[in-house]
């Protein structure tokens, strides 16, 4: 059985001040929690958590991450940094970052391919919008999304990186997907994965990311392929984001 993994992804959010508040409050909690849970920071507060969780239950890492590996790339942060603050997990083609930043299903396979070059795990994330959903395309967009990183990365990548389905109608809307609905995508993600690497695709984690809260949480990683979520606004709360990681079966 997959053990869960709860990630809270902080977005552009936090001070140093409400950082310390925050991860003080959840390492108090997660003793035998049996999920994992790790937080995804902006850059300019990983020394922070480095500093403060080592050797903790709560693993941390980035929200992004530069394809490039050094050089005149002016903003960007590459894998070789991110590694020196003890990364463990980065999020790559956030929903945000493909809308804001035109992000390509060829850059986000490229930044995967460097994170796992640098040895760490990526959590690679699809999903579709409304007008998508509506129009029927949902297993197409989000087979593409993944289609795209498996063929760069290889089947024998398959068991090194996470999977985060993220429908970009039911994120900061509101709006969640049924569990039945979350678990169809899933078991599709999960098909996908095995038609590449059918042994390492059974312990391939695939998380929710579409406003998984406290009082959603239990019945939504109750569904056979739903490993854990990636949480957006319930992250920044303490109480909340522990009582997510508890709800894990």
């Amino acid at each position: 059985m997959r053990q869960k993994l709860v990630v809270g992804n902080w977005k552009m959010n936090g001070s140093r001040a409400a950082n310390a508040t925050l991860l003080t409050g959840i390492l108090d909690g997660l003793a035998n929690a049996k999920a994992a849970a790790a937080v995804c920071v902006p850059a300019p507060y990983l020394y922070q958590c480095q500093d403060l969780l080592q050797g903790s239950l709560l693993a941390w890492g980035a929200q992004d991450v530069s394809c490039q590996p050094s050089g005149a790339y002016t903003g960007e942060v590459c894998a070789a940094m991110l590694e020196e603050f003890g990364c463990r997990y980065v999020i790559v083609g956030h929903s945000e970052r493909r809308a804001y930043h035109g992000e390509s299903d060829e850059l986000v396979a490229k930044k995967t391919k460097a994170l796992l070059d640098a040895g760490m795990t990526p959590i690679v994330c699809v999903g579709e919008t409304l007008a998508q959903r509506e129009a029927g395309q949902t297993m197409e967009v989000v087979g593409a999304q993944l289609g795209a990183v498996l063929d760069k990365i290889g089947q024998d990548a398959v068991a090194r990186i996470v999977v985060a389905y993220e429908p970009v109608w039911a994120i900061g809307t509101g709006k969640t997907a049924t569990p039945e609905m979350a678990q169809e995508v899933h078991a599709a993600l999960r098909e996908k994965l095995r038609a590449c690497n059918a042994e390492a695709a059974e312990n391939t984690l695939v998380l929710y990311g579409g406003s998984m809260k406290p009082d959603n949480a239990a019945d939504l990683m109750a569904q056979p392929d739903i490993d854990g979520g990636l949480i957006g606004g319930a992250a920044l709360k303490a109480a909340d984001f522990l009582s997510i990681i508890r709800a894990a079966p």
